[in-house]
C-alpha cells in the first residue's frame, strides 16, 4: 500500500569504497512504500567503482537522486560526509542508511507514521536485524531491540541511563534512525573530529547529543538489515586492541561537551563518572569492581 506523501524525507548515504554493496543499499531506497523522498549519495573520496555507481543512479533519476562529493574528491570521514548530506537536504525529515546496509520496504512508511502520531518528537529509533545470512545462509540473523522499553516517547536525558555507551542497553544503529532536520541542526550535527579509529564512536557522540535535549521515540519495529562482515570498523578496532583507547577518547570528549554546554544533570554525571573510573582510577576500579566480581565467580564455581 502506497502512503500519501506528507513529509519529504532526505535519505543520506555516505560511502567510501563500497562498490560491492552500494547498489543494493540504493535499490532498497527505491523499493520503499513511502515514495516522498530524495536520496543524497555523499562520496567520501572513493577510489573504487562506487563513485561510478552513485553517478549512474543520479543520472537515471535526476531531481530525486543526487551525487555529492567533497571539494577535490578528498576523504573527510563519515561524520563530515553525513553533515555534507544534511546541509544539502531539502526534507523536513532526514534518514541515514549505511552504504552496506539495506532497508526493508516499510522502513520509511512506518517511521513517518510515528512522526505523524507524535509531532513533538525529534527522532525515531528502531530495532536492527544483525544480518549474518547475507554471506552464509546457515547463519541466523539476530534482531536486536534498542535497549529501552519500546513503543514510547522518552523526554530529554532519560535515555542516557538506558542505552550504551553510559547505560547497558543496546544503542540504535544509524540505519534505523529518522530525525527532523531541525533537531539535527539544534544539536550541531555529527562530530567531525571522530575520524580513523575514533569513527567507532561517531554515531554515539551524535546520539548522546540528541538524548540530552530532544524527545525520542523508541520503536519495536525492525525494518533495516545491519550487515555483519569482516573488516568493519567495529572488528578492526577490537582486533587491533584499541577499543578502550577509543572508548576513553569518547568519554573524555563527552565530559568536555557537558561542561561546555553547562549540563549538570546529576544522573548523567554519575553515569559518566562510573564509565570513566577504569581509565582515571584503575586501581580503585580493580578493588571495587573487578576483584569482587572475580571472587563471586570463583565462589560460584566451587559451589557447583
Amino acid at each position: 500500500m502506497t502512503q500519501a506523501p506528507t513529509h519529504l524525507v532526505s535519505v543520506v548515504v555516505a560511502f567510501l569504497n563500497e562498490e560491492k554493496f552500494l547498489g543494493e543499499a540504493i535499490e532498497s531506497v527505491l523499493q520503499q512504500e513511502y515514495t516522498h523522498w530524495e536520496l543524497l549519495l555523499v562520496d567520501d573520496g572513493s577510489t573504487d567503482g562506487s563513485t561510478h555507481i552513485a553517478k549512474q543512479y543520479a543520472k537515471q533519476l535526476p531531481g530525486r537522486i543526487y551525487y555529492i562529493e567533497h571539494e577535490g574528491h578528498v576523504n573527510k570521514g563519515l561524520s563530515a560526509s553525513r553533515n555534507r548530506g544534511i546541509q544539502q537536504a531539502a526534507g523536513t525529515l532526514v534518514a541515514f542508511l549505511d552504504a552496506d546496509d539495506v532497508w526493508l520496504p516499510k522502513k520509511l512508511s512506518n517511521q513517518v507514521q510515528i512522526f505523524l502520531r507524535h509531532p513533538h518528537i525529534a527522532m525515531v529509533a528502531e530495532a536492527s536485524a544483525y544480518w549474518h545470512s547475507w554471506n552464509d545462509p546457515q547463519k541466523k540473523d539476530i534482531t536486536i531491540q534498542v535497549g529501552a522499553p519500546q513503543d514510547r516517547v522518552y523526554p530529554p536525558l532519560q535515555l542516557m541511563s538506558h542505552l550504551y555507551p553510559l547505560g547497558e542497553g543496546a544503542a540504535p544503529c544509524p540505519s534505523g534512525l529518522l530525525l527532523t532536520k531541525e533537531a539535527i541542526e539544534r544539536v550541531g550535527g555529527f562530530e567531525e573530529s571522530f575520524t580513523k579509529e575514533y569513527q567507532l564512536y561517531e554515531d554515539q557522540a551524535f546520539l548522546n547529543k540528541v538524548y540530552l535535549q530532544e524527545n525520542v521515540y523508541i520503536s519495536s519495529a525492525c525494518n533495516n538489515l545491519y550487515r555483519q562482515r569482516a573488516g568493519s570498523i567495529v572488528q578492526w578496532v577490537h582486533a587491533d586492541g584499541q577499543y578502550h583507547a577509543v572508548r576513553r577518547h569518547f568519554l573524555e570528549w563527552f565530559q568536555a561537551y557537558l561542561r561546555l554546554r553547562q549540563i549538570n544533570d546529576r544522573n548523567t554525571l554519575l553515569l559518566l563518572k562510573k564509565a570513566l573510573q577504569p581509565y582515571h582510577y584503575p586501581r580503585l576500579h580493580f578493588l571495587t569492581c573487578t576483584l569482587p566480581g572475580k571472587v563471586k565467580r570463583s565462589i560460584k564455581k566451587r559451589m557447583k
